[in-house]
């Protein structure tokens, strides 16, 4: 797929993670399924000097850029905005503060202004519209104007890169492909228009409307200066569409020092999250439904996995956001059109009978020695199967397995849109389960969301006292397009604008982490 220098690409891809030939790569999936489509892709990982950025010459179509599968700040800066690259206990794949736009500006710069430019991954994604940065604590205008990028890809993008990529070659107009943003000068009547970034940026009842009214699954538009940034609807991603890129043939060689030396052998079951949790940014990447793969299609995966040279028997990790989702598919034959909350809904399928009988087929397959359920997941769910839980205790924990109650304050828990009313149910099933297995469970913590003080935080400490292993607590970060971080920003709640206690000051937090960290014997 990468050739030598000078070759003449269809397509350039730049990323500022490591290039990996495996489906939990953002860069190795677009490159894949480009390749698939017949077109000639050339990867540049991690670009630096103008040798880096013009070493596979000008492509025919564009070049695509990505930070990966992380926001590059994110990436970069703790909870507390010190860099972790000063922190010895992180571990990071260094890149350049907001990658997308470093990138954009360097190919401008050092291969001319007339070749198309695509952009996405999560950075471009959740930054497609005016947005909060905590790192600036300040209002951001589209990443589309500070790329200057001629077309933003959003979610998961395998269906619209290859839509841009056929168009670009048959000289067509790249404007309303589902699944990207534009810049553009005029709008129509299938748009909903959001509140104009001036409105935003200066009228925060405004900026909370805007994030009410933010949705995969609508035409929306907001002004700047006499333009528009155009979203288009997110395109329709079925279970046929998954079974197919994944069954594409990937090498699952990694670079040295590749975050996913972890999960080289994990196999993803399904996309999309229907928890809604309002600190998280997936219903806006990945989509607020759950499409699964077929039975089929990942059990020949699996059996493909054993014949890997490297293969050893175990299959990393088998899931997806959450892994207990798989099955959990919308019954709404047109999802996208679909409104009601899943997690909510009637006809959610709640029995884990899908993901049950994947798991025992999976592990009659000759040559599997165990299945790991690494990723977590939702215990709230989880909770009504106790067939469910019996099965992964007995199968596929590797000792602990991770569940995120995240806080056991009622008032922090409504604003982040957690329930935690069957958190003690859940645990009396597991430990009843696995008290002679000696497998316990291992919580996530989260303190400082909008809602919290040292009087939540308290109540916290209360609850927690009584717990083992607490894997790890984080302070929360606001991230672009969460509705927690517009409460963070605007210390409103953004559905019904009452005022919600935020704790802004890097004091106070410490404060809050030391009430933890003592509480778990740390310093």
């Amino acid at each position: 797929m990468i050739s030598k220098k000078g070759s003449n690409f269809d397509v350039i891809l730049f990323t500022a993670e490591y290039y990996c030939d495996h489906p939990l790569s953002p860069a190795g999936v677009i490159a894949k399924v480009l390749d698939a489509k017949g077109f000639s892709v050339g990867v540049i990982e991690k670009p630096k000097t103008k040798a880096d950025f013009t070493r596979l010459g000008t492509p025919k179509l564009c070049f695509c850029v990505t930070s990966g599968s992380v926001d590059s700040m994110l990436n970069n800066y703790t909870p507390l905005k010190r860099k972790r690259s000063e922190d010895e206990h992180n571990i990071v794949t260094e890149m350049p503060d907001r990658a997308v736009i470093v990138y954009c500006n360097k190919i401008k710069e050092y291969c001319g202004k007339d070749i198309k430019i695509v952009i996405g991954g999560i950075e471009a994604s959740l930054r497609r519209f005016a947005h909060y940065d905590y790192w600036d604590n300040d209002i951001r205008k589209s990443i589309l104007l500070d790329s200057r990028a001629d077309i933003l890809v959003y979610g998961n993008g395998e269906k619209q890169i290859i839509e841009i990529a056929k168009r670009l070659k048959n000289n067509k107009e790249i404007t309303g492909i589902e699944g990207t943003c534009i810049l553009c000068k005029d709008i129509d009547s299938s748009f909903e228009l959001l509140p104009s970034f001036e409105e935003v940026n200066n009228d925060k009842i405004k900026f909370c409307r805007m994030h009410a009214a933010f949705s995969n699954s609508k035409n929306l538009a907001q002004e700047y200066d006499n333009n528009y940034v155009l979203q288009y609807r997110y395109p329709e991603y079925t279970p046929e569409y998954l079974d197919w890129l994944y069954s594409l043939d990937y090498s699952r060689k990694l670079k040295p020092g590749s975050l996913l030396e972890m999960a080289k052998f994990s196999v993803v079951t399904h996309r999309g999250c229907i928890g809604k949790c309002n600190f998280c940014s997936i219903a806006l990447h990945q989509g607020d439904k759950i499409i699964s793969r077929t039975q089929e299609s990942i059990l020949a995966e699996i059996k493909k996995l054993t014949k890997h040279p490297e293969f050893k028997g175990y299959i990393d990790d088998l899931g997806g956001a959450s892994a207990n989702m798989y099955g959990m598919d919308c019954k709404n034959k047109i999802k996208i059109k679909c409104m009601q909350d899943c997690i909510t809904c009637a006809k959610l399928d709640k029995s884990h009978g899908k993901i049950i009988s994947l798991l025992r087929k999976a592990r009659k397959i000759p040559g599997v020695k165990k299945i790991f359920i690494r990723s977590g997941i939702r215990y709230d769910l989880a909770v009504n199967s106790r067939k469910y839980i019996k099965e992964i205790s007995e199968h596929h924990i590797s000792g602990c397995l991770k569940i995120a109650p995240e806080h056991f304050s009622g008032k922090v828990l409504k604003l982040m849109n957690k329930d935690n009313s069957r958190f003690n149910e859940f645990v009396s099933v597991f430990e009843s389960l696995n008290k002679d297995k000696k497998q316990y469970l291992r919580y996530y913590l989260m303190i400082c969301h909008p809602g919290d003080d040292e009087n939540e935080t308290m109540l916290l400490r209360g609850s927690i006292s009584r717990l083992k292993n607490i894997e790890q607590f984080q302070i929360f970060t606001p991230t672009p397009m969460s509705i927690s971080s517009c409460m963070y920003w605007t210390g409103l709640n953004p559905f019904t604008l009452e005022k919600i206690n935020v704790v802004w000051d890097y004091k106070t937090k410490k404060k809050l982490k030391r009430i933890i960290l003592k509480c778990l014997g740390r310093k």
